[in-house]
């Protein structure tokens, strides 16, 4: 009998151990039912999602903010940009309008619109447009007889004008180098005065390089007895001409 009520006894102690434990109804500071976790973790488990949606929903409020901005002030931008654009272009067209109009008044005529299609406009008693270039025009009102009496006409009357005597400078006895050249006839190099003394030609080179120019040269040759006397020898080849001096550019 007492072995009996022991092993009933550790029966019922085997079935207590394997009953799971019951959570208290009521607990916890929310009260929440039975099977609900009341604990920091769980709280912020549940919370997390919602504290990501609002921050979403914030940022695409902004972003939505931030869009019509810009586009309220794009809208801006284009209205100012049409009303500027109308602007000129109704300036544009005033302006054009007034010229063609002016230039229809002062021709005379109604303004004719561009177009491939339209003739070649004609000008009418223009006698300011010549129509020399126009071998029809011009073969109608001359001919090869017509061409030669006229100029045949003109010849007549050529008046051909005589060269006179340059005019003399009156109060200066200046000697001058274009009057020299266009009293003389002989060319360069053609002996014309004689040369007693022998001049070497180093020593013509010498001298002429002191001259700034052949004119000044020559100057000085005159002035110093030429072209007869040659105490420099400038012209040792006695055309008269000092250190290849040309008076062919001053006869013309």
């Amino acid at each position: 009998m007492t072995i009996r009520l022991i092993m009933m006894a550790s029966a019922f102690g085997a079935l207590a151990a394997c009953q799971p434990a019951l959570p208290e109804s009521g607990a916890g500071a929310l009260g929440q039912g039975v099977g609900f976790d009341t604990s920091d973790s769980a709280r912020a488990q549940l919370d997390a999602p919602l504290t990501v949606q609002s921050q979403t929903l914030r940022s695409s409020n902004r972003q939505n903010q931030a869009v019509q901005a810009v586009t309220s002030e794009t809208a801006q931008v284009a209205a100012t940009v049409n009303a500027q654009t109308s602007s000129i272009a109704n300036d544009t067209l005033a302006a054009l309008g007034n010229d063609v109009a002016r230039t229809s008044v002062e021709a005379g005529r109604q303004v004719v619109n561009a177009s491939p299609s339209n003739p070649a406009p004609v000008a009418v008693n223009n006698a300011g447009i010549s129509d020399e270039n126009d071998f029809g025009a011009v073969s109608g009102r001359h001919s090869i007889e017509s061409d030669k009496a006229r100029i045949a006409a003109n010849r007549a009357q050529y008046a051909v004008v005589q060269p006179t005597a340059l005019p003399s400078r009156s109060g200066s006895n200046q000697l001058n180098v274009v009057a020299y050249a266009l009293e003389t006839q002989h060319p360069l190099g053609t002996q014309v005065h004689r040369r007693l003394g022998f001049a070497s030609v180093a020593r013509t080179q010498r001298n002429c390089a002191k001259y700034n120019s052949a004119d000044d040269a020559q100057l000085e040759f005159l002035t110093r007895g030429g072209p007869t006397r040659d105490r420099l020898a400038l012209d040792p080849d006695g055309d008269g001409y000092a250190c290849d001096w040309n008076p062919a550019k001053y006869r013309g």
